[in-house]
C-alpha cells in the first residue's frame, strides 16, 4: 500500500520503490521494475531469463523543492534462443539517456519564461550546457503568412549582426519568425519563398526603406501602413532638438530649470492643470523658436488624433504649411520624411492595425538578452525568441 501510495505522489508508473534517501543538496529514489516477458530484439523470441543487474543514476525533476536522482537498477535479459543481451524496457527514460523524459519536457516548458539557462539549470540540479543542448533539439519555421504582418527590428549585436528584423502577427499577438538580418536583397530573398504571399492585405512597418521595397516587389496587393510610434517619435525628437539647442544659450540656472521642464513640454497642453499651464507659458517665453516649436508639435499632435483619413489629411497639410511658415531647421527633416512617406502614414487612420504588440516583444527580447547578457549564437537566439513569444 505505501509503494502504490509513493508511486502515485511521484507519478511513477510500473515501478518498484525500494529505498527513499534524502540528502542535503538532493533526494535519491532507488527503483525497478517487476520481472516480466521481454521479446528479443534481434530474433523476436520471448525470454524471461535475467542475464544481469546494473545500476543507472537519472536524474528526474525536482522533489521537495531539491532535485532528485532515481537510482534505477536495471536488468539485463538474455535471449535463450540467439542468446543476444538486452536492456528491459520502460517509459520513463529513453536509451543511452540520464534524464527523465518528464524532467526534459519540465525543461523546455521553463525555457518559455525569461530566466536565463544558468538559473534553469541550477533549480533542476543539471549543467548549463545541457539544459542548451536540450533546447537546441527545439525548432521553429514558418510556412505560411498572416493577413495583416507587423515587421520592426531590433538590437540583438549576435554573431549575424547588430541588428535583427522581428515578425509578429498583430491580430493572434505572437512572433512569427526573426530574421538575422533587414536588407533588401535579404528581405527578397526570405519572402520569396512564401506561396501565399497574395494572402496578406495589411504590412505595418516602420519607416526603413528596404521594407517599402520588398513590399513593392512581392505583396503588391498588400497596403503599407506606417505604426503611429514611429513618426510621433519624430515629431518629439525635433522639439527636443530645440530644447536642448536653447539649452546650451542659457546660463547654467535657467538651462537646468528648462532640462527638468522637459515633460511639461512634451505633455498635450489639454491634460495639463491650471499651475502646470501658467508654468508652460513661462517657459515658451524662454524663446520664440521654442514658443514655434511647441506649437509645431501640438498641431502635430492634432493631426494624429484625427477620427479618420480626410480629417488626417487636412489637418497634416495645414501642419505642413506652418513647418514652411515658421523656418525651424529642426522641423524641416521631419517634414521631409513625413512628405515621403505620406500615403502610408495616412493609411494608419483607415485601419486599426499598428505594431504596438511588437513593441511589447521588444521589451521582452530585451529581458531575454539582459539575463542571459547577450547571446552570441543568433539560431539559439531565435529559437528562445520564438519559444517564448509564440
Amino acid at each position: 500500500m505505501h509503494n502504490n501510495f509513493n508511486k502515485n505522489i511521484l507519478l511513477l508508473k510500473d515501478v518498484i520503490i525500494e529505498e527513499i534517501q534524502h540528502y542535503q543538496d538532493y533526494s535519491e529514489i532507488r527503483i525497478s521494475m517487476p520481472v516480466r516477458t521481454h521479446t528479443c530484439p534481434q530474433c523476436g523470441s520471448v525470454t524471461e531469463k535475467i542475464h544481469d543487474y546494473r545500476f543507472q543514476i537519472i536524474k528526474d525533476i525536482t522533489f521537495l523543492n531539491k532535485p532528485l536522482r532515481l537510482n534505477y537498477r536495471k536488468r539485463r535479459y538474455k535471449c535463450q534462443r540467439c542468446h543476444k543481451r538486452f536492456y528491459e524496457k520502460n517509459n520513463f527514460v529513453g536509451h543511452y539517456q540520464r534524464m527523465t523524459g518528464r524532467l526534459i519536457a519540465t525543461v523546455v516548458e521553463r525555457l518559455r519564461s525569461n530566466f536565463s539557462m544558468a538559473s534553469i539549470a541550477r533549480d533542476f540540479g543539471v549543467s548549463t550546457c545541457t539544459v542548451t543542448r536540450i533546447f537546441d533539439l527545439v525548432s521553429y519555421k514558418l510556412n505560411d503568412l498572416p493577413e495583416v504582418l507587423s515587421i520592426d527590428e531590433f538590437k540583438g549585436t549576435t554573431d549575424k549582426g547588430k541588428y535583427h528584423c522581428i515578425l509578429v502577427d498583430p491580430i493572434q499577438s505572437k512572433v512569427l519568425d526573426v530574421l538575422d538580418r533587414r536588407s533588401l536583397d535579404f528581405l527578397l530573398k526570405y519572402f520569396s519563398r512564401f506561396k501565399n504571399r497574395d494572402k496578406v492585405r495589411h504590412i505595418v512597418i516602420d519607416m526603413w526603406q528596404p521594407y517599402k521595397l520588398a513590399i513593392h516587389k512581392l505583396f503588391p496587393q498588400a497596403q503599407i501602413v506606417i505604426d503611429r510610434f514611429h513618426y510621433v517619435r519624430n515629431c518629439i525628437w525635433a522639439l527636443e532638438k530645440v530644447r536642448k539647442n536653447l539649452q546650451k544659450s542659457l546660463p547654467y540656472a535657467k538651462a537646468k530649470f528648462l532640462k527638468n521642464c522637459k515633460r511639461l513640454l512634451l505633455t498635450h497642453s489639454g491634460k495639463l492643470n491650471s499651475d502646470g499651464k501658467i508654468r508652460l507659458a513661462n517657459i515658451l517665453l524662454f524663446d520664440d523658436k521654442l514658443r514655434l516649436a511647441y506649437i509645431l508639435k501640438e498641431k502635430f499632435m492634432e493631426f494624429v488624433r484625427s477620427k479618420d483619413v480626410a480629417a488626417a489629411s487636412d489637418k497634416l497639410e495645414q501642419w505642413l504649411q506652418l513647418v514652411h511658415a515658421y523656418k525651424i531647421p529642426e522641423f524641416f527633416y521631419l517634414a521631409k520624411t513625413i512628405t515621403k512617406w505620406k500615403e502610408e502614414i495616412l493609411n494608419s487612420f483607415s485601419v486599426p492595425y499598428s505594431n504596438a504588440c511588437v513593441e511589447g516583444f521588444n521589451n521582452k527580447i530585451k529581458v531575454l538578452k539582459r539575463n542571459a547578457y547577450g547571446y552570441r549564437k543568433f539560431s539559439r537566439f531565435r529559437n528562445r525568441i520564438l519559444h517564448c513569444c509564440s
